[in-house]
């Protein structure tokens, strides 16, 4: 439940970042404001929401492995963790309104992309934001599919073994609360960072960064959808969500 509470405040908090991004596609003169605040709240739910997901899974590795409560399984270890987590990613998006408020181009032209604003010596902190949220999103994607994977091989072994049996049943809601996780991570996260990826492998022309344009913004609002999608998390996973 902790990692539920943590994942729907990050919904929330995009929630009230949302109108700062409407400004931006309707007056081109509150960009600066957008890049700094908007931007950094949309990427902060977005990378906060994979890692709760990501500690939500790893609660499942008891069912997989056969391991008893460990210590980073318990309420006392999600408080620390959650906590952890929220200052570990505050961190450079404070650092990031900071830099962008003191240190960005001013453009008389208008601005296509928060990219245009960087200067110099602004863009290899950026480079390494984007790095390590690519690093963590990998993580996260392999971690969730291996636990599905697993408990899938458990289920069948438990079917096979004792078909009737608590433990099998157990087992097969655990396979669905996983389904659900993955199902939700792959439709809200993975498009956006195949196109990240892909925009920063590709050689560039002036018809390409058109195109990966508008699919980075066509994906980073697909990504949005997790704070419509969430709610099946939590209906799976929180009993309490359930009896409401």
């Amino acid at each position: 439940m902790i990692y539920l509470r943590n994942l729907s405040a990050a919904d929330l908090l995009l929630c009230f970042s949302l109108p700062l991004r409407i400004i931006n596609y309707t007056s081109s003169s509150d960009t600066l404001l957008y890049c700094s605040f908007g931007a950094s709240a949309l990427f902060l739910n977005m990378y906060a929401s994979i890692l709760f997901m990501g500690y939500i899974s790893a609660n499942y590795l008891k069912i997989v492995c056969l391991v008893g409560t460990h210590f980073l399984m318990t309420t006392r270890a999600a408080h620390i963790i959650s906590t952890a987590t929220w200052v570990f990613l505050l961190a450079p998006m404070t650092t990031y309104i900071v830099l962008m408020q003191i240190n960005h181009k001013h453009l008389n032209s208008p601005v296509s992309s928060c990219e245009d604003l960087l200067t110099e010596t602004f863009k290899p902190f950026f480079t390494v934001v984007h790095v390590c949220a690519g690093i963590i999103f990998l993580s996260v994607l392999v971690s969730l599919l291996f636990f599905y994977h697993s408990t899938s091989r458990r289920v069948l072994e438990a079917q096979k073994n004792q078909p009737t049996s608590c433990d099998s049943g157990k087992l097969v809601k655990s396979r669905r609360n996983i389904l659900v996780l993955v199902s939700v991570f792959c439709v809200c996260f993975v498009p956006y960072h195949l196109v990240r990826l892909l925009s920063l492998s590709v050689l560039r022309d002036c018809v390409l960064d058109r195109l990966f344009y508008y699919s980075l913004e066509f994906t980073c609002m697909v990504s949005v959808l997790n704070v419509c999608l969430d709610p099946l998390v939590y209906f799976a996973l929180s009993k309490a969500f359930r009896t409401r």
